[in-house]
């Protein structure tokens, strides 16, 4: 089920009676929630539900055990079955075409003639994203971090929560289930806002993403042809904006719908095309998964508490590790090690070419991150190394016979479109739409809901799924 569909718009209002309707108590709504929990996952495939009994019985036995036992031996056994059930499942289902694949490239490169069907496997919606939120959960119960939820019910919803469930954010348990002990009812102000959250969210996705840009990155990385070098850049500023309204969109729906429930999200992006570094971008850039990878990877590894060489080393291997999360393809792969050499390039010039960052030259180092992100989102949405090179040859004019294949309407309406973003990002970049809000005429807000909501009506859209539902 997709947030911008009528069925999700029917769902979300049945929902909202159940939920504030005196006929249950506190833990009634919460059932009802985890009902419609997994109706709202088991309608794209509802055997797939399945895998999310297993990941919740699993991890909601480990994490009991973890609470009450003291032999080390066994507490890591615990949680090395989360780990072996969680990383399985994703294992199998999201890299096991990749790694057959792989495997019979290696043999047949030796000379071993091997030829295997392929697996054919279904990609369960989300899997990437839950199974990160219930391994938070074990990895923190063993660290003693946290205390065990205290319902079955409680870790159940924890899991499975709608409004996040698909693409997040990646929520830890003690920043949401915590919240499922006490009853929560959502004030009218935060209803409010958290409706006209929903409303920018699908803006976001129905308007900017699929309305505006979709169709120019579609025709630019579709193309089999080598482009013109203006081409190539439009269809890669045009997939930069695109992600950015997509998977905001999301996220911005995601904290609006638990809001009208009185449930609070944590965001997952603050205006990221205006980071100045990289450093300072996965601060703003799907920020639960940055520090997810913080926490359960890049500090593992030895973080910076082993030298220099080994915080390379560690900061190179999350970044990888990041890049493979996001899809099981070489190109992703190389994206993720585009960006942790960005992050060890910026960290040798705050060592050896320090400077400080000006007003006056911090736009100049925004604008510099922007096109150097751009660049690794050439790796992100081509299909293959092959496309991927031919779009980077084009933009920097290594090829200069390439074709014309978008209209100079599009090029105009993309170019302002993404140079609004970038002007809008900086100028946020230091507050939130809160705050703004706040600061904002009631009339003028009103004027500006009403305006998005028809354009959302009017959008010819195809109900185009959100791009991180694939993760």
């Amino acid at each position: 089920m997709l947030f911008n569909s009528l069925s999700f718009v029917l769902f979300l209002i049945i929902v909202l009676i159940l939920y504030y309707t005196k006929l249950f108590g506190w833990t009634g709504k919460k059932r009802m929630l985890l009902l419609a929990s997994y109706v709202f996952y088991g309608m794209w495939n509802p055997p797939l539900v399945i895998l999310l009994w297993i990941s919740t019985i699993v991890d909601w036995t480990a994490g009991k055990r973890l609470a009450t036992e003291d032999n080390q031996r066994k507490r890591k056994l615990w949680l090395m079955l989360s780990m072996f059930v969680n990383l399985g499942f994703l294992a199998f289902f999201k890299y096991g075409d990749f790694l057959l694949e792989n495997f019979v490239l290696l043999l047949n490169s030796i000379g071993i003639e091997f030829q295997a069907l392929p697996m054919d496997i279904i990609l369960p919606m989300g899997i990437s994203f839950y199974t990160f939120q219930t391994m938070s959960y074990t990895i923190d119960m063993y660290k003693r971090k946290i205390k065990p939820a205290r319902t079955f019910l409680d870790f159940a919803l924890y899991v499975t929560f709608f409004p996040q469930l698909v693409a997040g954010p990646i929520v830890r348990a003690k920043d949401l289930i915590t919240q499922f002990y006490e009853e929560k009812k959502a004030t009218a102000e935060q209803f409010m806002w958290g409706l006209f959250l929903l409303t920018i969210g699908l803006f976001q996705k129905v308007v900017l993403a699929d309305t505006l840009l979709a169709d120019t990155s579609d025709a630019v990385f579709g193309s089999p042809e080598m482009l013109h070098s203006i081409d190539a850049w439009i269809g890669t500023l045009a997939f930069s904006g695109q992600i950015f309204f997509d998977f905001a969109g999301y996220s911005t729906c995601a904290i609006g719908i638990a809001l009208m429930l009185g449930i609070i999200l944590p965001d997952n992006f603050r205006y990221p095309y205006a980071s100045i570094g990289f450093s300072d971008l996965w601060k703003r850039w799907h920020i639960s998964l940055s520090s997810w990878l913080k926490d359960y990877l890049y500090i593992p590894l030895g973080g910076n508490r082993h030298g220099i060489t080994r915080m390379y080393v560690a900061l190179m291997l999350t970044m990888l590790l990041g890049g493979l999360w996001h899809g099981a393809a070489w190109t992703f792969i190389v994206w993720g090690g585009l960006h942790g050499t960005y992050l060890i390039v910026e960290r040798l010039q705050k060592q050896f070419v320090p400077f400080k960052v000006t007003k006056w030259n911090g736009i100049a180092l925004a604008f510099l991150t922007f096109t150097c992100v751009n660049i690794t989102w050439v790796f992100f949405r081509a299909r293959s190394f092959d496309k991927a090179w031919n779009m980077i040859k084009a933009m920097f004019y290594v090829e200069t016979d390439g074709e014309k294949v978008l209209g100079y309407f599009t090029i105009l309406q993309v170019s302002v479109l993404i140079t609004i973003l970038f002007i809008c990002h900086w100028l946020m970049r230091n507050t939130s739409m809160k705050e703004v809000s706040l600061k904002t005429n009631p009339y003028v807000l009103g004027i500006v809901w009403a305006i998005m909501t028809f354009l959302i009506i009017i959008s010819q859209g195809s109900g185009e799924q959100f791009i991180y539902f694939q993760f």
